[in-house]
């Protein structure tokens, strides 16, 4: 049984407590069925951040891509289904998590729909599920009965695992006796060398530098499973869209041309930006993650959905027996009408402002 503190702590333990954040300067209420305005006419859309990164829309911000909207950060999220159950409930206006959790989400009545891929896997940033090297496991046959850490449960680790298990050729009833672990990613590698662990799901700095420690060896990646591949979206209320589509417009093609901005520019410019905008937002937080910093792994130029990355998890829900086959459809889970790279705003291989740009 790992330790309870194991539970507790999180990605925040890498940076010193938050400050709070300076209001807006003018925010006007409107009518309930409208979102609150900032003194020059732009929709404010409440957020949750990620402690240490910035996030395609705070640069999409920073860059001066929105006219129509403001952002107003409410906190940090370490949790996908955390952060759209939060949107969903309105306590914020938007979220982003694994699209596996966005089908459950939508599946039990939540009126959500996904506007943007939010994040992914290529051959730079993506997600090792890690052993020890002398554990003598190799397959997946040997996982019955072992321990899985992954950072939380109904999200990207937990779908990625239980799939890999199942392409491996594990029946059902065998997968389920491979149980799964909540540990914190700040845990996950000490949990794994002390054996409270049998495999570690690992990315970003935490992968680089269990590696450069050596003693693991990755046991499968996501990327082996379904190559560089989009995982996640970003959702809004379906009230919100209908009640505020101008704003949802210039939040995707605000957001989706930071997202090609990261795509197209070199690592040395991102990260100078990167810590240009963790300094001025003035939050007390830890640069160091932006060192292990790769890409931002979103391999679709714009970050376009595209149905099949929504309807493989459909397909997962239905086979565990978590979803009534029928129920739902992928096609009415998002929409890509406001992506400037899928309506023809600008081709696919364009830059941030509809320039030709050559390849990274």
């Amino acid at each position: 049984m790992l330790p309870t503190i194991f539970r507790r702590r999180s990605l925040r333990a890498l940076a010193a407590a938050l400050v709070a954040p300076a209001a807006l300067a003018v925010v006007t209420a409107c009518g309930a069925a409208e979102a609150p305005t900032t003194a020059d006419g732009r929709t404010v859309l409440r957020y949750q951040g990620q402690t240490g990164l910035v996030t395609p829309y705070e640069l999409a911000d920073e860059l001066g891509y929105f006219s129509k909207i403001s952002l107003q950060w409410e906190g940090d999220t370490t949790s996908g289904p955390a952060n759209i159950q939060a949107a969903a409930t309105k306590q914020i206006e938007f979220g982003s998590a694994f699209n596996g959790a966005v089908v459950k989400l939508a599946a039990g009545g939540a009126p959500v729909r996904s506007v943007l891929s939010s994040y992914g896997s290529d051959d730079k940033s993506f997600t090792g599920y890690f052993v020890r090297e002398n554990s003598g496991i190799t397959t997946a046959r040997d996982l019955i009965g072992k321990k899985v850490g992954v950072n939380t449960l109904g999200a990207h680790h937990e779908f990625v695992t239980r799939e890999w298990l199942h392409q491996q050729g594990l029946t059902e009833a065998e997968i389920k006796q491979v149980q799964l672990i909540v540990v914190p990613p700040v845990n996950t590698e000490e949990a794994l060398r002390s054996g409270q662990i049998d495999v570690g799901a690992l990315n970003s700095v935490w992968r680089e530098t269990a590696v450069g420690r050596g003693g693991v060896r990755p046991l499968f990646t996501d990327t082996a499973i379904f190559g560089e591949f989009d995982y996640g979206t970003y959702v809004f209320r379906t009230d919100f869209i209908a009640q505020n589509s101008e704003a949802v417009a210039d939040f995707v093609q605000g957001t989706a041309r930071a997202t090609r901005w990261l795509q197209v520019t070199p690592r040395e410019e991102v990260i100078a930006k990167f810590t240009d905008i963790i300094t001025k937002r003035g939050r007390n937080e830890n640069l160091k993650l932006l060192d292990y910093w790769r890409s931002i792994g979103i391999p679709v130029p714009g970050a376009v959905i595209a149905e099949k990355e929504i309807q493989i998890w459909i397909d997962w829900l239905v086979r565990n027996g978590e979803l009534p086959e029928g129920k739902i459809a992928a096609k009415d889970l998002y929409t890509n009408e406001y992506n400037p790279y899928a309506n023809g705003t600008y081709q696919p291989a364009s830059g941030p402002t509809g320039e030709v740009v050559a390849a990274k």
